[in-house]
């Protein structure tokens, strides 16, 4: 299949190519870069030696028409402006947050612009989700934040009290975007952690909430205060909520291995294992850790996962895969660098 990729020259745009150029079914035959139309590739990406002497272009829809997928990796309010000059007939996943949320207010409370619509979430380890993407032609990719987030909350929804769910996630610097920011600079970021958007109005928020809400029939609540992490990519979320009376852990440990036992991409670690950014690396692999806070009745979830795959590239590639009728894994590893 021919595919394109629009929004080529920034970290996950980066990414998306890297993992494309391994894919057994998809020929990457147009990417465009706004900023960077007429750079080589590998000017901006140089470790995408396969793209060595081809060039980003410039935006120019009827290079698309070639296309039977295409990726969108632009910055959130971007996505809906670029779709609507596209052939209609083009398959699309789109990594940015313009097609994400249901609710037109929480669009306008958390982010600029008008409300562009909804598409199939994809976020196939989720409760049902996994069918409605295959029937699906466009896709709205999940933020990286409430990938990890909602898979480590979801399977907790018959045991625990999901109004009430606390969030601690650190991030790698490439979650923030290529766009030059003083606050991002090494000299500012090495041997330091910061919390940022504090007090509950980070934008994943309600992305978070509607999609437990589908998946799980519960409408939940999530404090979340996100952490600047001094390393290039990479999540660790630390999620807690409070347990339903006499719910052992056994039994939360039952309801993680029963959500996830058949997900290739979902490792629920031994119990004497904690989630390492390290591991999943490069990966698309989410790793999980349950545990009960008996002190409290809080359970407690440890998820990690790359940002950049998991959180945006590789599961791009997953709901490509699954859209187009391929097996989701293609051109997917469960193997992270581990260093």
């Amino acid at each position: 299949m021919k595919i394109g990729v629009i929004g080529g020259s920034g970290y996950a745009g980066g990414e998306l190519l890297r993992l494309l150029a391994a894919h057994p079914k998809f020929e990457v035959c147009c990417v465009s870069a706004h900023s960077n139309a007429g750079e080589l590739i590998t000017s901006v990406h140089p470790h995408l030696s396969s793209y060595a002497k081809v060039t980003f272009s410039e935006f120019k829809a009827s290079d698309f028409d070639c296309c039977e997928l295409v990726f969108l990796a632009l910055p959130h309010g971007e996505s809906a402006k670029v779709i609507a000059q596209l052939n209609d007939q083009i398959k699309i996943v789109d990594l940015g947050a313009d097609f994400r949320l249901e609710n037109a207010d929480s669009w306008a409370k958390y982010y600029d612009g008008v409300h562009a619509g909804t598409w199939t979430y994809g976020a196939p380890e989720l409760p049902g989700a996994r069918e409605l993407i295959k029937a699906s032609s466009r896709v709205a990719n999940p933020g990286c934040y409430a990938t990890a987030i909602a898979l480590g909350t979801a399977p907790a929804a018959a045991i625990a009290d999901l109004t009430d769910v606390v969030v601690v996630a650190a991030s790698g610097t490439t979650g923030a975007g290529r766009s030059a920011k003083i606050n991002l600079i090494g000299s500012e970021i090495m041997g330091s952690l910061t919390s940022y958007k504090f007090g509950g109005v980070h934008q994943h928020t309600p992305e978070i909430e509607e999609s437990l809400q589908r998946a799980t029939g519960v409408k939940a609540k999530i404090s979340f205060t996100p952490i600047l992490a001094p390393m290039p990519r990479g999540i660790l979320a630390t999620i807690t909520m409070k347990l339903n009376p006499g719910i052992s852990s056994k039994q939360v440990r039952e309801a993680f291995e029963k959500s996830y036992s058949t997900e290739v991409f979902v490792n629920l670690l031994p119990q004497d294992q904690m989630p390492r950014t390290a591991a999943v690396t490069g990966s698309n692999m989410v790793a999980i850790q349950v545990g009960v806070d008996e002190h409290t009745n809080r359970l407690v979830v440890s998820v990690a996962i790359d940002n950049l795959v998991k959180g945006a590239a590789g599961q791009a590639i997953q709901n490509a895969n699954l859209i187009c009728g391929f097996d989701e894994t293609l051109g997917l590893t469960q193997l992270g660098l581990g260093t």
